[in-house]
């Protein structure tokens, strides 16, 4: 019940409005995408591909754009071949970065993610370099209010396939393997709970302490550019920032 909290940082990053609804539907589009061609294309089979719709809806994406966007996942749609890419590099005071983007033209965005790392202090690294600081995790973050204490919900957590919980001010975050992500999904459904945020992330298995404002700030202005490239799905980064320093800098955001 401990370690680096996913749900705590990127509540940091929501709190930003993305003003181009056109980027953001291509994002959430590209997610629907990369779920229904690993798991399929019914949401009732694949819990993943439901959370990413339910996300896409709350936006107001058409629906019309979330149909076509499961079509091309599952190869019912013709359109420019996609594929996953992941891109390492290093933030300021040593951070260790992974960037998942899913791109038609990896000439186009490695170079977009390599300028973006290089104008905030950072830098690209071999692949390979620091992949192996991370893993791959199932995480679920579910509102305290409504949910079990501390010690029961931890019961709950290993009933239903989860191996971790970690425990925020207002939410609990469910930890399990990628393999048992829709037992657990079911298992939270079933107890009456709602995940607020639900997916496949990769985890640091070790942070770097950054207490220093100024880095702590590039690093999460980092991470905010990368996220801002269309190609982008998800940045994850090894830093581990004081939570009241973190809220010092959303107050002066």
């Amino acid at each position: 019940m401990a370690g680096h909290s996913h749900a705590a940082n990127i509540k940091f990053r929501k709190g930003r409005v993305d003003a181009a609804r056109g980027k953001l539907f291509s994002k959430l589009a590209r997610e629907i995408i990369s779920a229904a061609r690993e798991g399929g294309g019914d949401p009732a089979g694949n819990l993943r591909l439901r959370y990413a719709i339910d996300r896409a809806k709350a936006a107001s994406m058409p629906r019309d754009n979330i149909e076509r966007a499961i079509k091309r996942g599952t190869g019912e749609l013709q359109g420019d071949s996609l594929e996953d890419l992941l891109y390492e590099g290093y933030g300021p005071g040593g951070v260790a970065f992974l960037v998942e983007a899913l791109t038609d033209n990896r000439n186009r965005t490695a170079p977009e993610v390599r300028k973006t790392f290089e104008k905030r202090g950072g830098k690209m690294a071999a692949t390979g370099a620091v992949a192996w600081m991370f893993e791959r995790r199932a995480i679920f973050v579910v509102e305290r209010e409504g949910a079990p204490g501390e010690e029961d919900m931890l019961e709950f957590v290993l009933e239903i396939g989860g191996d971790d919980l970690l425990v925020e001010a207002e939410a609990f975050e469910i930890r399990g393997a990628p393999s048992d992500f829709k037992t657990i999904a079911e298992g939270i459904e079933g107890k009456g709970l709602k995940a607020v945020e639900a997916g496949l992330a990769w985890i640091p298995k070790q942070t770097v302490s950054v207490e220093d404002r100024e880095k702590a700030s590039q690093i999460l202005k980092l991470i905010e550019a990368l996220e801002d490239l269309e190609d982008v799905r998800a940045v994850s980064a090894n830093y581990d920032i004081p939570g009241d320093l973190l809220a010092e800098l959303q107050e002066g955001d």
